[in-house]
């Protein structure tokens, strides 16, 4: 099937040409004519499959054929990352409809806060927000919403984890009861289906791989102590010169911790919610385009992150819950690319694993310990639901690697002859500023919003109202 068969406009048919857009994924192809004809819909499709595609070119296509300038549509997010990730599809996409989008986020300061009413006020037929902000401007009677024609919640299993349900609620009661409600979801559990039959009607549904990951995956795993991940981690980096590469961490002092370590030999940069919206955006921007190699950060990058081209996710720590694994495999082997994900287990996480393999329906590799790393602790499997494991669940007692003969002291023991000396090429010194700076005090306020623009906007017609 091509994206000609859905007989899109001829302006947004243009765009997808332009963008190399071809064939339409199964999600793609499944839900663009439910939406298309109106209906209510709940659709659950792994990450990586298209889905914003799937729900935002049917809803351009119907603005573009009514000519309208009013709010027409609202898209709900969990995070800002995602918020801007859809808004910066839709300005793709629209490139050649003048369709106007506005991304509202919390984390701002006041000019931000008055950068988005602004926005509102001036107009745009799209909008894409975090529950929290919008529950604000809601309140604040800054938003008119009466000619609102559909709403989407994107990555809805990830909203109700953290605790939106309420938010979402109080706004679908600001909205006009006649509309077309959509609900995208990388999981399905029941809670989700409960919460969504408050406020659609009569949905069609679409289940396409539930908590499946994509086929062009390689996973494995490393039985492990976590006093052998930090030298594991360096081995693995150092076995290739990788050019895209996200590390999972379960906190983001860890995360801290890591990048402090990692920092010395790769080109690496931490992700993590005390840095202002500003640094975010550039880590990420960087990221993106290459300019840094290695991304480490908790599940606030499992969602919302689409970059092509990711080659290996690293799971430090194994997921609490099964499905978040899923989310983060899910950066790798997108568009039908291939990628490897590797997960270190410790003894006391072993029945994590166990739930996380009875999810995906697949057993996944076990890989032995490399050359020159004493033994990880023994793999139970099934038997780990009911072990205690008393003893040796963080490894401290467990040295990173066996000493050898003739091994340099522990400060030189990364030379040469171990055998684990990264490449030169993809080395990255801390910069300048981060070793000689004072490290200031954390600011309570919460991370910035978007910049303001100091060039005109990029998309033409495009009427990018942030700009402004």
């Amino acid at each position: 099937m091509s994206f000609i068969n859905f007989n899109f406009e001829p302006s947004l048919q243009e765009g997808l040409d332009a963008m190399g857009f071809d064939r339409p994924t199964p999600i793609q192809e499944m839900a663009i004519p439910v939406i298309m004809q109106g209906k209510d819909l709940i659709a659950c499709a792994q990450t990586g499959t298209g889905k914003t595609a799937a729900f935002v070119l049917p809803i351009l296509n119907k603005i573009s054929k009514s000519g309208s300038n009013k709010l027409n549509t609202l898209i709900l997010a969990p995070t800002r990352e995602l918020a801007i990730q859809i808004d910066q599809q839709i300005q793709g996409f629209s490139y050649f409809l003048g369709v106007s989008s506005v991304p509202i986020y919390g984390g701002g300061d006041g000019i931000v806060w008055e950068q988005q009413k602004k926005a509102l006020e001036t107009g745009a037929e799209i909008v894409v927000a975090t529950p929290g902000r919008l529950i604000a401007l809601l309140a604040g009677g800054k938003m008119d919403l009466s000619t609102l024609e559909h709403l989407v919640l994107d990555e809805a299993d990830r909203m109700m984890d953290m605790g939106f349900s309420d938010d979402i609620l109080k706004i679908v009661n600001y909205l006009p009861q006649k509309r077309q409600t959509v609900l995208f979801s990388a999981t399905m559990p029941p809670k989700i289906r409960q919460f969504s039959m408050k406020f659609l009607h009569n949905p069609e549904e679409i289940s396409l791989s539930i908590g499946k990951t994509a086929e062009g995956v390689t996973q494995s795993m490393y039985s492990v102590y976590d006093g052998q991940k930090e030298e594991l981690v360096r081995h693995i980096l150092s076995q290739k010169a990788y050019e895209s590469v996200i590390i999972f961490a379960s906190t983001k002092d860890k995360v801290k911790a890591l990048y402090k370590v990692l920092r010395k030999e790769f080109d690496i940069e931490a992700f993590h919610s005390d840095l202002e919206q500003l640094e975010r955006e550039k880590i990420m921007s960087n990221f993106k385009n290459k300019a840094v190699k290695i991304l480490i950060g908790t599940d606030i990058i499992s969602r919302g992150i689409d970059v092509v081209g990711i080659e290996l996710i690293i799971n430090y720590d194994t997921p609490s819950d099964p499905e978040d694994y899923v989310h983060r495999v899910g950066r790798t082997a997108r568009a039908d690319k291939e990628g490897e994900a590797i997960t270190f287990v410790n003894p006391k996480d072993q029945h994590k694993f166990v739930r996380i393999e009875s999810l995906i329906g697949m057993e996944i590799t076990r890989n032995p310990m490399p050359e020159g790393f004493e033994r990880g602790p023994e793999y139970l499997g099934e038997k780990a639901k009911s072990s205690g494991f008393s003893s040796g669940g963080d490894g401290k007692s467990k040295n990173k690697k066996k000493k050898k003969p003739g091994n340099k002291p522990a400060g030189e023991k990364r030379n040469s002859e171990s055998g684990f000396k990264p490449r030169a090429d993809f080395k990255n010194a801390p910069p300048a500023h981060k070793q000689e700076a004072p490290k200031q005090e954390a600011k309570k306020t919460e991370p910035s919003d978007t910049p303001k623009s100091e060039t005109p906007s990029k998309y033409g017609q495009r009427k990018n109202v942030i700009d402004s």
